[in-house]
């Protein structure tokens, strides 16, 4: 474990109290989710990051467990120092719905029955995953994200949050993945999943009573799967046609060469991990997840409101590029602010869980390109100019702010009363509002750049800054404070 760690963490569980109405019309009771945070959530909690694991992840993206010899997934990207900074952000990330790492899935026991749900676990979609998400989120009581960050199905968890929630979060960044899962997808996973279901073992998923796990389909299944995550060349660079243990050919069906050692040991490490009917309805999620709306992918993005940066992978044939840029495409038709990166690695879909000063880079960048707009606390308290001392100093007491922007009736920007105006009404003996408040206001507008706003607050030492639009309208207020957070 070096510095650049977040350290030792655990994994918590949060218990759902309310049903969980899923896309099916099933109803799944009594869900818990399983989630690691990372970071402290500031005061106004503005500054939490949810990742989003991909296909067979968990919650546990960064750090260390006790007696783990290797951190969490995504350790090169998310602790001190690095693009998702622990001590910047508070970072959330949990087990998916249906999963088998503490969330609620296949191998929970259904209260109905006392027993594992197994294949009577009803069919899931992105979109429910996502709901069991929110619930998390609203547990922090957390307004809105400032960030949702995934690859591959992660990804697909991003851009339904976009879609189901466009006003939950200020940044987005869907990695290595797709609106729509394609034909040659769909199929990949179901090979995988036959290869489950031709298991003896399996027995119509009822197999946690019978101590006989489905070993070699959902090991069959895994090497499948992992030929898609890679690339030919990184095949050629990693293993090339190089022998395994043996100088010479065997002629034989015993193991002959290195990669089919390699793939076998995937499929066997994978079965110690991982839970054969979560594999079945996770994929299955991934098979239904479909963005589109009357089969068009702008129609579908038309609410999405967030900053969105997309990221694909040159040698990913699994979720190629061209699908990075259909998505690219319909936020554009939508006049939504996004930008677009590539990784060139020859990882292949992999790369991005492994590209490490790619990743930093384009992720650092993104997050830290931050406007007035992105960390702006929109929910403003205003008051009206014709309004008393006693109103302004009752507001304050009950909203704990210590800045209120003084507005017209179309809520345009005529001052501003602050805390330390209220002791000029005692020295003036007066009760108007109008007779303390400071109407040469300073201001900025939410689409300049924070480091300039920084400066300006300092120059002029104030703490708070109205944000208004061309027509001088409030549109929100951001503090010394917000701002400090992000510039630390």
């Amino acid at each position: 474990m070096n510095e650049e760690s977040v350290g030792i963490v655990e994994t918590k569980y949060l218990d759902i109290e309310d049903p969980i109405e899923l896309d099916s019309g099933k109803t799944l009771n009594n869900v818990t989710v399983a989630y690691e945070t990372y970071g402290e959530l500031n005061k106004e909690k503005s500054n939490a990051i949810l990742i989003c694991h991909a296909l067979t992840g968990d919650a546990h993206a960064a750090g260390w467990h006790e007696g783990d010899r290797k951190p969490g997934w995504w350790e090169i990207v998310i602790g001190p120092g690095k693009a998702i900074d622990s001590e910047k952000y508070f970072i959330i990330c949990s087990n998916v719905l249906g999963g088998c790492k503490g969330t609620t899935g296949p191998s929970s026991i259904n209260p109905q029955t006392g027993i594992e749900y197994g294949i009577d676990f009803p069919v899931i979609t992105i979109r429910d995953m996502v709901k069991v998400q929110k619930k998390l989120i609203d547990h922090f009581k957390i307004n809105q994200l400032y960030a949702i960050i995934g690859g591959s199905m992660g990804g697909m968890q991003v851009l339904q949050w976009l879609v189901s929630y466009p006003e939950m979060t200020k940044k987005a960044i869907p990695m290595a993945t797709a609106a729509m899962s394609s034909p040659q997808q769909i199929a990949f996973n179901e090979v995988g999943r036959q290869s489950i279901f031709s298991d003896p073992n399996w027995n119509q998923g009822n197999y946690y009573e019978t101590g006989k796990k489905p070993k070699n389909g959902l090991s069959i299944a895994r090497m499948i799967a992992h030929i898609t995550y890679l690339s030919d060349e990184s095949m050629y660079i990693k293993f090339g046609r190089e022998l395994q243990d043996k100088d010479k050919i065997s002629y034989d069906f015993t193991i002959d060469f290195q990669v089919e050692s390699y793939l076998k040991h995937q499929g066997e490490s994978f079965v110690k991990r991982f839970d054969a009917n979560s594999y079945l309805f996770i994929t299955k999620a991934v098979d239904l997840f479909d963005l589109s709306v009357n089969n068009s992918l702008i129609d579908g993005f038309k609410d999405i409101s967030a900053k969105i940066e997309v990221i694909s992978v040159d040698s990913d044939w699994l979720y190629p590029t061209e699908q990075s840029t259909e998505i690219v495409t319909a936020l554009n038709a939508n006049d939504v602010e996004v930008s677009f990166s590539e990784i060139k690695s020859n990882y292949g879909h992999d790369a991005f869980l492994l590209e490490k000063g790619q990743l930093n880079f384009i992720l650092s960048k993104f997050l830290a390109n931050n406007v007035v707009k992105d960390v702006m606390k929109e929910v403003v308290v205003t008051i009206k100019g014709d309004a008393t001392v006693q109103d302004a100093a009752k507001i304050m007491l009950e909203r704990q702010v210590t800045h209120i922007p003084v507005v017209t009736d179309d809520l345009k920007l005529i001052g501003i009363v602050t805390s330390w105006d209220l002791s000029k009404s005692i020295a003036l003996n007066t009760n108007h509002l109008a007779d303390i408040m400071t109407t040469t206001v300073k201001y900025c507008y939410a689409d300049e750049s924070i480091e300039d706003v920084a400066r300006m607050m300092n120059k002029h030492d104030i703490s708070s800054l109205p944000v208004v639009d061309e027509d001088m309208k409030v549109l929100g207020i951001i503090t010394t404070d917000q701002i400090s957070h992000l510039l630390s």
